[in-house]
């Protein structure tokens, strides 16, 4: 069993080194392989309570690697870090039991083919519950190698995933075969047919990066980063001041032909009523700013309240504060523009814990009002059911207000692109990780959303790193971290629809029907 657990920890550093941004990918090729050796030596054995041998050895490695590349969320809470890593492992390994569990009663013809599909079920289910953590996605390992994956616009994130099961199950069959033969030659062949296999998808990917033309049509967007503490600053400025401030900053980088001024989320903090802002002060200073351009837009994000005054419980997504009554808060974008009405947007894929309390009838009366603080405040927020795109004067660019953690999933971002958007705006804070690895995947990920859609991306997060993204996914312009200015540059419009944008996650459509067949048949049959 010794030798299983040092599998398990092998497999769990390959994988956290192959993490973006400090990682190598390739390590991803090969970091399932110790593990699944290790659960070949287990389910082969002779031990008594293979299951459970299997479950601990399998949580061993998930620990591993959520842990090295997501430590950062301590910055946060030490407690939501802590949940966090517990509860991302066990998912992970109640899904590699599963396997184990198909292994012992199906062939390996079949066994195997129920891995990845389980794999990538997990994934689409992961990206769509309440307790949604799709962050160690396996696709998104690849955001810092932009040039090996630009099929992605047909595939999206779950085409990665496939190609990484895909190579693990090839060179652990390699190893299983050579460890029964131990007949090197045939090693030799079989892991260079794998090198093939990592190798073919990155010359097809490179061939379409030479081939791609991106579009001419072009706009000027100036983004903001007022490098605000929101531990110790953010909050006791008043939307007014801070209207004042981001005006002021945008004078230093913007010229008569700009078209676009985006500040970042939640930049206008202090609660405004979603009934009233056109009429706010705030509104004002930032739409007479605006005025003095001929075709400006001003997008920042605001911190929205709705206020209901009876006694009854309004809506599920409410916060009761006694004599005041209930109140719905919302994460939102809005556009100014120096005539029409507000534009507004309210995010809608929230922050588990922060601004989504999940199963809150049923964890509510055990946890009491503990939250996963993994950044922003904790009232419970509301959402929109569909997403919406801000439209600039001549009605020619329609922008995708993505407002912060929204920007890592792959589908719901091409639900704008189907509303029209031409070009993605990202706003968010990042601030609440310190300088760590978090908030630089967080921009890692959003390159991998302008492959998918074919957009470019004009990136504005509150202390960095604020950037533009072409739409070949190559980051084109940064604001480091931690700095406060502003940054200029010119963003292609494009109204084309990818092949991915059209079908979304189709391969794990496919995969969660293979694993549901699969898995029924499993339990149907008896042990082997």
């Amino acid at each position: 069993m010794k030798k299983n657990i040092l599998l398990a920890i092998l497999s769990g550093l390959l994988l956290a080194l192959a993490w973006p941004t400090y990682g190598v990918a390739l390590l991803a090729f090969v970091g399932f392989v110790p593990l699944l050796l290790a659960e070949k030596n287990i389910r082969t054995s002779t031990y008594k309570r293979k299951g459970t041998k299997v479950f601990f050895t399998a949580y061993l490695t998930f620990i591993i690697w959520n842990s090295i590349t997501t430590w950062w969320i301590w910055y946060s809470t030490p407690f939501g870090m802590f949940f966090a890593l517990a509860v991302n492992s066990l998912l992970m390994t109640i899904v590699f039991w599963l396997y184990h569990f198909v292994a012992k009663r199906l062939p390996a013809k079949v066994h195997i083919i129920f891995l990845p599909a389980i794999w990538m079920a997990f994934e689409k289910f992961h990206l769509n519950w309440d307790f949604s953590w799709p962050w160690l996605n396996l696709g998104n390992v690849f955001s810092e190698y932009t040039t090996w994956i630009q099929w992605y616009e047909y595939t999206g994130v779950f085409g990665g995933a496939l190609w990484i099961w895909i190579v693990n199950i090839g060179i652990f069959k390699a190893i299983e075969n050579y460890q029964a033969t131990q007949n090197r030659k045939v090693l030799t062949k079989r892991l260079a047919s794998h090198v093939l296999l990592i190798a073919i998808p990155i010359i097809c990917s490179l061939f379409i990066l030479k081939n791609y033309e991106e579009s001419t049509e072009k706009v000027s967007v100036t983004l903001l980063q007022p490098n605000i503490d929101p531990y110790s600053e953010k909050y006791d400025i008043s939307n007014v001041q801070m209207a004042k401030n981001l005006v002021e900053l945008a004078k230093t980088n913007i010229t008569p032909t700009t078209n676009y001024v985006i500040a970042p989320e939640t930049a206008l903090a202090r609660g405004t009523s979603i009934n009233k802002f056109d009429n706010t002060t705030e509104k004002m200073v930032l739409q007479q700013f605006v005025s003095q351009f001929p075709n400006m837009q001003f997008i920042t994000g605001v911190d929205f309240y709705r206020h209901y005054p009876q006694q009854d419980k309004p809506s599920v997504t409410a916060n009761y504060y006694g004599q005041n009554g209930w109140f719905d808060f919302y994460n939102a974008a809005v556009q100014i523009s120096k005539k029409d009405p507000s534009q507004t947007y309210i995010k809608s894929k929230l922050v588990v814990g922060v601004e989504n309390f999940p199963f809150k009838s049923i964890l509510e009366p055990l946890l009491g009002d503990v939250m996963l603080d993994l950044g922003g405040t904790v009232a419970m927020r509301a959402t929109q059911k569909e997403r919406s795109v801000f439209t600039s004067y001549d009605k020619q660019v329609k922008v995708a207000p993505i407002i912060c953690y929204e920007s890592i999933y792959g589908e719901f971002v091409t639900q704008y692109v189907e509303k029209g958007a031409n070009f993605l705006a990202i706003i968010t804070n990042d601030a609440w990780w310190d300088n760590t690895q978090g908030h630089q995947q967080h921009l890692s990920y959003a390159r991998l959303r302008a492959i998918e859609t074919r957009k470019s991306v004009a990136r504005s997060a509150n202390t960095g790193i604020s950037a533009f993204i072409n739409e070949k996914g190559e980051i084109t312009q940064t604001l480091a971290y931690n700095a406060k200015g502003a940054l200029a540059g010119n963003v292609s419009i494009n109204n084309k629809k990818t092949f991915y944008v059209t079908y979304g996650d189709f391969i794990a459509r496919i995969g969660v029907l293979f694993a549901g067949m699969i898995l029924l048949y499993a339990i149907a049959r008896k042990k082997q």
